[in-house]
């Protein structure tokens, strides 16, 4: 897993709300262009490839893609539509840039409401000039700002979304992970509960993954896979545990400035405790490069919803047997509950629930 895998892949719906709203605000306005220029822009990947003039690196990618895509459809049952079947050229490092914000003293990010995929804790951005500009007024009135770039999104399928050229030189193993965690939000998306939608995404595309790669007999890889999860795991227990002590901080009954001197003190000795859990993982330590940026509240509110649910997701694929479509079917029927009765069948399950991919995928450090 990619050090910088996680943040890349926050999935930008924003912008699908952008276009889809009624307004004719400037946000709306760049989100509509900056989506048409990347549909406009697209090619049917097997031409991409029949071209002579496509560098073989490029081709051997797109061949690859085509190969997972298809098995993301065959074997995982995910939607067998046109996104992830063509390809755009950008010529920028990241497709978009998300903006998430957060009060001076609180992890609660601030949220943004659109028609139809609900309120989002970030706005999405096609200029990083325009990124930068929004994040300079939500600083100016006092909040916890990060900019992220994002290198892949989806549209939740409202359009066929193409593989990104911004997504090129990611291993075969990341391509998948993206291609099936973006596929489950086509195929299962509630709105206003980023939680289910994602921690259930990042279920599908770790279990996907493992089936995926046992597929093929690469036990190496497989290995490997399940060494970088329980890193990834481990730095996520570390930011929970920052988060838990920055949430008694900011309820405790503290003056300001006492209140940023701790906050800045905790932020100190998550960035040490960082330092010494990747001590021995070298460059393939999880989130390295985010670790290296200035983390305030905003991007611990960024991480926040990704892992929760996930184990109560890996028990409701052990109740369907294993077997995606069933385990689908159970899921849609959970996603029509109200908020709280899918958090309490979902959301609630303990630490190391059954059937975590993590454990199941094997030995490693």
């Amino acid at each position: 897993m990619n050090s910088s895998s996680i943040p890349r892949r926050l999935c930008a719906a924003a912008i699908l709300a952008a276009l889809a709203t009624s307004t004719s605000g400037c946000y709306e306005l760049q989100a509509a262009a900056g989506e048409a220029a990347v549909l406009w822009r697209r090619e049917p990947i097997a031409q991409v490839i029949a071209d002579p003039r496509t560098p073989a690196s490029l081709r051997g990618e797109l061949a690859e893609v085509s190969a997972i895509r298809d098995y993301a459809s065959r074997d995982l049952g995910l939607p067998d539509n046109g996104s992830y079947r063509s390809y755009t050229a950008l010529h920028r490092k990241y497709v978009v840039w998300n903006v998430i914000a957060a009060p001076r003293f609180s992890l609660r990010p601030k949220r943004w409401c659109y028609p139809f995929v609900g309120c989002m804790a970030y706005r999405g951005y096609f200029a990083r000039r325009r990124a930068l500009a929004d994040a300079r007024g939500l600083r100016a009135e006092g909040l916890d700002v990060s900019v992220q770039g994002v290198a892949a999104y989806s549209t939740l399928g409202h359009f066929a979304d193409p593989i990104l050229s911004t997504m090129m030189g990611w291993s075969d193993i990341d391509l998948a992970s993206i291609i099936f965690h973006e596929l489950t939000h086509q195929l299962i998306f509630v709105p206003n509960d980023t939680r289910f939608d994602e921690g259930l995404a990042t279920f599908v595309a770790r279990e996907g993954v493992r089936r995926w790669l046992e597929s093929q007999g690469r036990t190496r890889d497989l290995a490997g896979y399940a060494r970088d999860l329980r890193r990834y795991q481990a730095v996520i227990a570390l930011l929970r545990r920052a988060r838990s002590t920055l949430g008694g901080i900011y309820r405790a009954p503290l003056d300001p400035a006492e209140m940023l001197a701790r906050k800045r003190a905790e932020f100190t000795a998550l960035r040490a405790g960082y330092a010494r859990l990747a001590a021995g993982w070298g460059t393939d330590a999880p989130l390295r490069r985010w670790f290296r940026s200035d983390l305030n509240n905003a991007d611990l509110a960024s991480l926040a919803t990704y892992e929760r649910c996930v184990p109560g997701f890996a028990r409701e694929f052990t109740l369907a047997g294993g077997h995606f479509r069933a385990f689908f079917r159970r899921i849609r029927a959970i996603a029509a509950l109200d908020r709280a009765d899918r958090d309490r069948a979902v959301c609630a399950a303990p630490p190391g629930a059954l059937n975590d991919p993590v454990r199941r995928a094997g030995a490693g450090g």
